[in-house]
């Protein structure tokens, strides 16, 4: 039963500790839109999108008013787009973003993802036109989102793939180098991408998800560090005890919307991503969370640790708070959207090499950075082949959404506006991996692979 001081808690948690629904995102599968002809594939995807999802907007709102929890993003994932262009007999594909975009504005939803391609072992010729095509329509479109899955677990790391990656993040970030190089901000490099992930740029819908489903994905990390403010003289195991506990609480709110939403629509109710996901919102940061653990600055020694024990400890209390938890779920540490991340980098406090450490025991992984425009592509390779194999070697998700920001140097900044943030330019070691990204083929999966 729900008490008084429940009830008052979660008000107050809403109120003044930031405490949202980041995102309610309907998957919608797109299988059977294929089409030998890209115009008539393209207007059944556009069909198909507006009808599963016209009253996502409405429904969302409504739950809002009603039941007074904020929910800050509507969005939509769609079945990978790669898997549509590879039945089309043209190949520029970008027509399917602009659709993709006309469903977004029709629907008055955030942002859509799934102009992604899954190419861990390899790339048929549909991916292949999708990858060359993201440049022309990540830029060319609003609230379109892409990803790109490199490497898994199962698989390895086709280095073929990486180094092209590498490639069209630079040639993205140059063609919108007038707004800030802000297309790379919409494009993401998994290794171990999830089929049920809500969060963008990386949400797609996977080949194992229902026709049309409803997943939730929860934040409030500073209602983490508030929980924790009260306690200053708690050993560490009171501190996981106290984030457990916590998440708990902001997981049951989200599983509260799910339901409801998923009844509203009558459609599949999937899952809660259970992640803290922070905002430039003083107040609303991950870093904040680890300095009240006990950190000087984020970025000092023993971040790791407090991080590793934050992510743990915030699955462990979610888990429990409901049936089908997903997605991502942890601590994300994107450094544009944390406004703790933003300040430990200006100060020097946290350098892209520690940050790669923290991102083998987090959520993610090198998440919304920004280095100088002049950082060649082979560099960008080579920094998603390092955090792919972090993933790929610790059976996690892993990412790379990197900024080379256009005529911007260490020291710089650029701004995004809204729930992207600002980015302070970081230092890069520009030692040549050429060779070594040059070699393509697939890295061989680690022996953990072979479980059955």
């Amino acid at each position: 039963m729900i008490d008084a001081y429940d009830v008052l808690e979660t008000i107050k948690m809403i109120e003044e500790e930031n405490l949202d629904i980041r995102t309610v995102t309907m998957g919608i599968s797109l299988s059977d839109c294929a089409s030998d002809s890209i115009e008539k594939s393209a207007n059944k995807v556009y069909d198909k999108i507006t009808k599963k999802a016209k009253k996502l907007v409405e429904t969302a709102n409504k739950i809002e008013r009603e039941y007074g929890i904020p929910i800050i993003n509507k969005r939509v994932s769609v079945t990978p787009i790669a898997q549509l262009a590879s039945a089309v007999e043209c190949e520029d594909v970008s027509l399917f973003a602009r659709k993709l975009q006309q469903a977004a504005d029709t629907l008055g939803i955030d942002f859509l993802g799934g102009y992604s391609a899954l190419v861990q072992k390899g790339m048929t010729k549909g991916d292949l036109r999708l990858i060359k095509s993201i440049p022309e329509a990540i830029s060319e479109t609003r609230c379109v989102c892409s990803s790109v899955n490199v490497g898994s677990t199962r698989a390895g790391l086709n280095m073929d793939a990486v180094k092209l990656m590498g490639e069209t993040v630079k040639e993205l970030a140059y063609i919108t180098r007038d707004n800030s190089s802000i297309g790379c901000a919409k494009l993401v490099v998994f290794a171990n991408a999830v089929e049920d992930n809500p969060f963008m740029a990386g949400a797609f819908h996977g080949a194992g998800e229902a026709e049309t489903v409803i997943n939730v994905g929860v934040s409030g990390p500073g209602v983490v560090k508030a929980a924790l403010s009260k306690a200053p003289d708690a050993d560490i195991t009171e501190v996981a005890e106290i984030i457990k506990k916590t998440a708990f609480k902001i997981t049951r709110m989200g599983q509260l919307v799910n339901r409801i939403a998923s009844e509203r629509l009558g459609v599949a109710s999937g899952i809660v991503d259970l992640s803290l996901a922070p905002t430039p919102a003083i107040g609303d940061s991950v870093a904040r969370i680890l300095e009240e653990i006990g950190l000087t600055h984020t970025g000092s020694a023993g971040t790791t640790a407090c991080l590793a024990m934050l992510n743990d400890a915030v699955k462990k209390g979610g888990v429990m708070a409901s049936s089908h938890v997903g997605g991502l779920s942890g601590a994300f540490i994107p450094v544009s959207e944390d406004e703790g991340m933003i300040e430990a980098v200006r100060m020097g406090a946290l350098s892209l090499e520690k940050l790669e450490a923290m991102t083998a025991v987090c959520s993610v992984g090198i998440d919304m950075i920004a280095v100088p425009g002049d950082t060649p592509a082979e560099v960008i390779s080579g920094l998603i082949a390092d955090e792919a194999m972090i993933g790929i070697i610790n059976s996690k998700t892993t990412a790379v959404r990197v900024i080379p920001a256009y005529g911007k140097t260490v020291g710089d900044e650029i701004s995004f506006g809204g729930l992207l943030g600002s980015a302070p330019i970081m230092k890069i070691s520009t030692e040549s991996p050429l060779k070594f990204i040059s070699r393509g083929g697939r890295i061989p999966a680690p022996i953990q692979s072979l479980k059955n």
